[in-house]
């Protein structure tokens, strides 16, 4: 029987590390294409101030990245110490995009970078824009092959389960690849990236403006930041919409659990605004609905159902009956792996196997489940309705107010109204509430797909390692001060970067028209 202890400490820490890490990789995918239009223009007008605010949050970009390397380090080192199980099962397809996005980050991707500092004065002007785009499609391409990895263990498509080996095997790399869930969060994700960097860099640049410091290069990364944010943002809501189109056909407990949608509704099904799910009674309480949007989303048409989450548990249980078949079919050829009839049964059923693991949370043979046990199983497929509820919908909302935000931002610059101060001081205080909806959208990625760790295959509990929960008690308390080391470090850093500004030797105001030479004298620069 498996220690549930165990499990639960390891997904705590497994989400403590994930989330911990995820801090950085938004910043770091939006920042490095802001960094290319910078430099563009820089190269296009040869004005100097464009340079400098390439080199400036430059800089931040540099740290932020450097600390999102270090974080995710420690994630792929995880699921050989906490999940060998899984690693296991999974390792023929799992392996290969881990593999890939690997060499991307560490060997590609950290060469652009060194590239991209050290390269100013030894190489051309155009040589290093192009090192700076590079860098950034090598940035977002490391986030597309985790992505492909995440996606697969949401919709395991482009492969089978080898009862001879006992573990998941790559049948169409193809499928792996075009996975259409893994392209719906890698465009999701990276538009996301897009939107928290434009704010960082919106806030930074509304801090020097409120500060009346460096005001013509806040200025202007203020007007890249409108421009790029407001895309960025008009495209994550354009792609959080394909993305719940994808879990239409692939994910469809979570669609219903997010929407505390309990029973199926007439086609098209409405959209709940808000409501107070009731996991008790099997309701939600005071339920604000818009006619017919949810089915629209959904399914993109007006006659095709969105099931709810008690028609799903009732197809739970056929498939846990189901792959009781499966389980019994695969001791048969453990036993004898010519038996003919024992393997035709299990090419018939295997894809519902995990349906059958579910039972042995409670029990060491699935075959021996009564009818109250199967039931129970199916039950078990149901996610936290409450918390997907609340986040989807706090992360929506988020969505809609950065629309707003750039909409109004776009409209200042356009007029040049940079200074306007009410909505500086709007700009400065939202700085962390796009790491609020990313995080949360990783939760309702995760936690949505609970209890699974592969969908539909292998549940959660199924894939830990042989540890004990002291050991992993150690880890976590290991973890929880190393990480809060490196974000007492990363916040003392970026912030003296910041304060700094972009020219340290001036003790505020205007970006310089002429600024001292290594040998005292002056050199002129171009003017703003």
């Amino acid at each position: 029987m498996i220690d549930m202890e165990v499990v639960e400490l390891s997904r705590w820490q497994f989400a403590l590390t994930a989330m911990y890490h995820f801090l950085f990789v938004p910043l770091t995918l939006g920042l490095a294409f802001m960094l290319a239009i910078m430099e563009t223009v820089y190269v296009m007008t040869n004005r100097q101030v464009w340079k400098d605010m390439t080199k400036f949050w430059g800089a931040l970009f540099g740290i932020n990245f450097a600390l999102g390397v270090a974080t995710g380090i420690t994630m792929e080192f995880q699921f050989g110490m906490n999940w060998s199980y899984y690693s296991h099962y999974v390792g023929d397809v799992f392996g290969a995009p881990l593999a890939i996005e690997g060499l991307m980050a560490f060997f590609l991707e950290a060469t652009l970078v060194g590239l991209f500092f050290f390269g100013w004065d030894r190489m051309s002007k155009q040589g290093h824009l192009a090192v700076t785009w590079f860098m950034a499609l090598g940035t977002n391409l490391s986030a597309l092959w985790i992505l492909i990895a995440n996606g697969w263990m949401q919709n395991p498509v482009g492969s089978e389960f080898n009862p001879d080996t006992m573990r998941m095997e790559v049948v169409n790399f193809g499928a792996v690849l075009l996975n259409p869930v893994a392209q719906a969060k890698f465009v999701h994700t990276v538009s996301a990236g897009y939107v928290t960097a434009a704010v960082f860099v919106l806030a930074v640049s509304a801090w020097f403006l409120l500060q009346r410091r460096h005001t013509g290069f806040a200025k202007r990364s203020m007007t890249v930041a409108a421009g790029f944010g407001l895309a960025g943002a008009l495209s994550v809501v354009v792609l959080g919409d394909e993305s719940g189109y994808a879990l239409t056909d692939n994910q469809r407990m979570k669609l219903a659990a997010l929407e505390a949608m309990w029973e199926t509704h007439e086609p098209p099904a409405p959209l709940t605004v808000i409501g107070f799910p009731d996991v008790e009674n099997q309701t939600t309480h005071f339920a604000v609905d818009i006619p017919w949007v949810l089915g629209l989303i959904a399914t993109r048409s007006f006659d095709r159902e969105v099931e709810g989450i008690l028609p799903l548990v009732a197809i739970a249980e056929d498939r846990v009956e189901n792959g009781i078949r499966a389980y019994d079919a695969l001791m048969t050829l453990r036993v004898d792996e010519t038996d003919v009839d024992a393997r035709a049964v299990f090419e018939e059923s295997w894809r519902d196997l995990g349906y059958a693991y579910l039972l042995t949370a409670y029990m060491e043979d699935p075959r021996e489940a009564t009818p109250e046990q199967i039931r129970q199983a199916a039950l078990d497929t149901i996610p936290d309705v409450p918390v997907l509820f609340w986040s989807f919908r706090i992360m929506a909302g988020l969505g809609f107010y950065f629309i707003l935000l750039f909409g109004v931002a776009f409209v200042l610059v356009t007029l040049r109204k940079h200074e306007t101060r009410w909505f500086l001081w709007v700009a400065l205080f939202s700085l962390p509430l796009p790491w609020v909806a990313a995080e949360l959208g990783w939760l309702l990625a995760e936690y949505g797909r609970q209890p699974w760790i592969i969908e539909g295959q292998l549940p959660t509990f199924m894939g830990v390692s042989s540890l004990n929960a002291t050991q992993i008690w150690m880890t976590i308390a290991g973890f929880t001060v190393f990480y809060g080391v490196l974000a007492v470090i990363m916040v003392m850093l970026m912030l003296q970067v910041i304060k700094k500004g972009p020219y340290p030797e001036l003790a505020g105001g205007e970006t310089p028209k002429k600024r001292p030479s290594v040998h005292g004298s002056t050199k002129p620069v171009p003017a703003e």
